[in-house]
């Protein structure tokens, strides 16, 4: 399976990424992101640099809590609205090939890369990058997608009970190649590929963290999302959970962080 600039590029024409995150079902993925980066990332201010950051919408909060971040995307319509934001610095960039000095951030994000790499030696490379551009003792968080994560949001929706949904489902589940009728393309790893990946690019000391764990498979998780109180106590008890061996697969996304050693 080979992701194309073509391909990429079309997928995010459509201008999806821009409100994913930031509303509906996406808010359980990004405040637990968010919620997970406040926990490994050094203080503020240091300096973040966001690969593949899209159109800024962990930058945003990020800048807002004080640090300093510059974010790369290879979207030239993420880059234009990321420069917007304030306390944000945005450019066109591949995660593959840093236009970034040795050991000169403190964190590298890869929060979208891993799973737009197709081929295993892309991810290595991109990881071998951001372990390249940390400074010794900085961090590197990547997301992936988990391997069953179409089955499970296909079930979720209903769409699996459609062919095309379900072949294109079933098929990520058995290969990691993911071809959605909706024109994602994308890899999904099973949870212990990742740290091997890591190790691979010099990154040691990892740490996974599921993000949605079961939650997102429960009916009622946007009127959870929706009421504060329901909000704080349903993170919490993933946050209790989100390091579990046996239950990292089940989140339709893993961040892992790994440390550039001394």
């Amino acid at each position: 399976m080979t992701v194309t600039r073509e391909t990429l590029l079309a997928y995010y024409a459509q201008d999806r990424e821009h409100t994913r995150l930031r509303e509906g079902h996406g808010r359980l993925e990004f405040w637990r992101t968010q919620d997970v980066l406040r926990r490994v990332l050094p203080p503020a201010p240091a300096r973040v640099l966001d690969v593949g950051g899209g159109t800024g919408v962990h930058a945003e909060w990020l800048a807002a809590d004080g640090y300093e971040v510059e974010l790369l995307d290879p979207v030239p319509l993420h880059v234009e609205r990321a420069a917007e934001l304030p306390g944000v610095t945005a450019r066109l960039g591949d995660a593959r090939d840093l236009p970034v000095p040795d050991g000169s951030v403190d964190a590298a994000l890869l929060l979208g890369p891993l799973y737009h790499l197709a081929d295993r030696a892309d991810r290595v490379r991109a990881l071998a990058e951001a372990h390249r551009v940390v400074r010794p003792g900085g961090v590197v968080v990547a997301a992936t997608i988990n391997r069953f994560a179409g089955v499970h949001d296909t079930l979720r929706t209903g769409s699996y009970f459609t062919e095309v949904e379900r072949v294109a489902a079933r098929s990520a589940a058995d290969t990691g190649a993911m071809r959605s009728p909706g024109g994602f393309v994308a890899y999904f790893h099973s949870p212990e590929e990742v740290p091997v990946e890591f190790a691979e690019a010099g990154l040691g000391g990892v740490t996974q963290y599921g993000l949605e764990g079961t939650l997102w498979l429960y009916a009622p998780v946007n009127e959870w999302l929706d009421d504060p109180e329901r909000r704080a106590q349903a993170l919490d008890a993933q946050r209790a959970m989100e390091s579990a061996p046996s239950l990292l697969g089940v989140s339709g996304h893993l961040l892992t962080a790994g440390l550039r050693q001394p």
